[in-house]
C-alpha cells in the first residue's frame, strides 16, 4: 500500500506556472506506474499525465501536451507536474494517483488503486 500527498496548488495568473508535486510513503515507490488526474467543479475526474515506474514512458492529456510536464525521483519517492502557459480552463483540483507498475501506466481513472486528497488550482483570467 502507499499513500500519497500532494502539494504546490494555488493562485496563479493567466500564462502563469505552477509545479504540482506528490509524495509517496509506503511501499517502494518504483513498484508503482503514477497518474496526475483533475476534476473541475461539475465535471468527472479526467487524466492530465501519467509515468511509467522507471520514467521512460509517459502520457499527456492531448489537452495538456506542450505546456505540462510529468516526471518523476524515484529515490526521493515524489512526482511531479510542471505546468507551464496555464489557461482558466485548467482551474481544477488535482490528484495524483497510483498502480502497480507491472500494469504500467494508464490513462482511466478506474486503473488507479491509490489516489492522495488533491490539491487547487486556480488559473485567473
Amino acid at each position: 500500500q502507499v499513500q500519497l500527498v500532494e502539494s504546490g496548488g494555488g493562485l496563479v495568473q493567466a500564462g502563469g506556472s505552477l509545479r504540482l508535486s506528490c509524495a509517496a510513503s509506503g511501499r517502494t515507490f518504483s513498484s508503482y506506474a503514477m497518474g496526475w488526474f483533475r476534476q473541475a467543479p461539475g465535471k468527472e475526474r479526467e487524466v492530465v499525465a501519467a509515468i511509467s515506474w522507471s520514467g521512460g514512458g509517459t502520457y499527456y492529456a492531448d489537452s495538456v501536451k506542450g505546456r505540462f510536464t510529468i516526471s518523476r525521483h524515484n529515490a526521493k519517492n515524489t512526482v511531479y507536474l510542471q505546468m507551464n502557459s496555464l489557461k482558466p480552463e485548467d482551474t481544477a483540483v488535482y490528484y495524483c494517483a497510483a498502480r502497480g507498475a507491472a500494469w504500467g501506466y494508464s490513462e482511466y481513472v478506474g486503473q488507479y488503486d491509490y489516489w492522495g486528497q488533491g490539491t487547487q488550482v486556480t488559473v485567473s483570467s
